[in-house]
């Protein structure tokens, strides 16, 4: 029997399978009840609004389901994040950062001739038309480097008309491999803009990583070297970004992409919405913290205390999915270590944060609320090591993201059944009220 009463939902399993049943004033609605593969549950209200009259109320999103995808699975429970069924930890150790990029767009790892394939054509395009290349002049040399990041992606549709209408898997390919490959020379060029420094050219002759770190710190009859471990760190740390299922920017992707925006158009606002502070922004944060707990600001006991008196946050702690630890941040923690032991590169804020970390997770404060450190927490450490400045560490994420995001637009993209995105409101305004002429207000 089915309680009575004004709204209630439960679920509950028939002949069918399992249903949910929404009591609205006295009336019982059926809601067919969907599972994922990972045996996730969500209960369909597309015909809701249309049957009752109603809609359901969820500031942010956190508990709505805005699309299915066989992208990425994040259990954040249990501390689990997988690409295409691949946990991360598999893909850290075995993986490169371009073979995630492939396997995430195209939905499996490449063979050893697909993996070249690719490769090659990713070297093909790191150039800039020459005109996009001007582009560059009309931003102040403090313009932000995420501003001219997203506008010269967005602009580059321009130079590619060809690739505004996606038809087939080859203008998809060519389409991919512009993006991730000339978003890095877009980036660095952001950088050394306002750092005065002239524009260094892609080397077709070095890796994907590489080749970013010599665009980024070469110099003309000075190229740039790293070791194997800045590489693999930076590798990992664009491998640890590449996706991480319905978060700010890859909704805002598949948003933008409803409307049937072309992929640069929705790449471009998926920059922006990563732009954040709260989002592509938050390992900036961890930074300032640790510096100010360098320059003797506050010991890390009392930093610790304030935190727990709310007069300050804890940057780098806690995640809003992972209830349990963030695995990314374990892989980092690693990658950091080792990079650092390459180059003799001598940072206390290293020392800061791993004796932060260790007075938190040892504190019951922050266990009981399961406040871990989180992948944020580490990749300012790394990215810092690797001579990037504070500026350029949402840029250093788009670069990351931007594989996840082409996945996610490709997908949307191939559904017929993907439609507009247009979430709906409770007005609170005011009522009607009649037009005051301006000479009696």
């Amino acid at each position: 029997m089915i309680p009575r009463g004004n709204t209630m939902l439960k679920e509950t399993k028939d002949a069918k399978g399992k249903t949910a049943y929404l009591i609205l004033d006295g009336t019982t609605y059926e809601l067919p009840v969907i599972v994922g593969t990972e045996n996730e549950h969500a209960i369909d209200i597309r015909a809701l609004r249309k049957d009752t009259g109603h809609i359901t109320y969820d500031p942010g999103f956190g508990n709505t389901g805005a699309c299915s995808s066989a992208i990425t699975f994040v259990d954040g429970e249990n501390g689990i994040l997988r690409y295409r069924g691949y946990s991360i930890e598999e893909l850290a150790a075995n993986s490169s950062f371009i073979e995630t990029a492939y396997m995430l767009i195209f939905g499996a790892l490449p063979t050893r001739e697909e993996r070249q394939q690719f490769r090659d054509l990713l070297s093909d395009q790191e150039l800039l038309h020459e005109g996009l290349r001007h582009h560059f002049d009309g931003f102040p040399s403090a313009g932000h480097p995420m501003a001219i990041l997203s506008a010269v992606i967005n602009a580059m549709g321009c130079y590619h008309p060809d690739l505004l209408e996606i038809e087939t898997d080859e203008e998809f390919l060519r389409a991919t491999a512009k993006i991730i490959s000339k978003v890095r020379t877009i980036a660095t060029w952001s950088f050394r803009k306002g750092q005065g420094l002239p524009f260094m050219y892609p080397d077709p002759k070095l890796s994907y990583c590489r080749n970013f770190l010599h665009m980024m710190h070469s110099i003309p009859y000075k190229q740039f070297d790293p070791t194997d471990e800045q590489e693999r760190a930076l590798s990992l740390f664009f491998l640890l970004h590449a996706d991480h299922e319905q978060n700010c920017s890859c909704s805002t992707v598949r948003m933008v992409q409803s409307t049937e925006a072309n992929l640069f158009a929705s790449v471009s606002a998926g920059i922006c919405a990563l732009w954040g502070r709260l989002h592509g922004g938050a390992n900036a944060g961890v930074v300032t913290m640790l510096e100010q707990i360098r320059d003797g600001e506050a010991s890390i006991s009392e930093y610790i205390e304030r935190v727990k008196k709310k007069e300050l946050k804890l940057m780098g702690f806690g995640h809003r999915i992972y209830k349990s630890f963030d695995p990314r941040a374990k892989i980092l923690r690693k990658a950091a270590h080792e990079m650092l032991e390459s180059t003799g590169y001598q940072d206390p804020m290293l020392d800061i944060a791993l004796e932060l970390a260790d007075v938190a997770m040892n504190d019951e404060y922050f266990t009981e609320r399961k406040l871990y450190p989180n992948v944020d927490f580490y990749s300012g450490i790394i990215l810092r090591a690797l001579g990037i400045p504070v500026n350029m560490f949402p840029v250093m994420f788009a670069i990351g993201r931007m594989p996840g995001w082409i996945a996610h637009w490709h997908e949307a993209h191939a559904d017929s059944t993907t439609r507009i995105h247009r979430p709906r409101q409770i007005y609170i305004g005011d009522t009607p009220r009649p037009y005051i002429p301006i000479d009696k207000r």
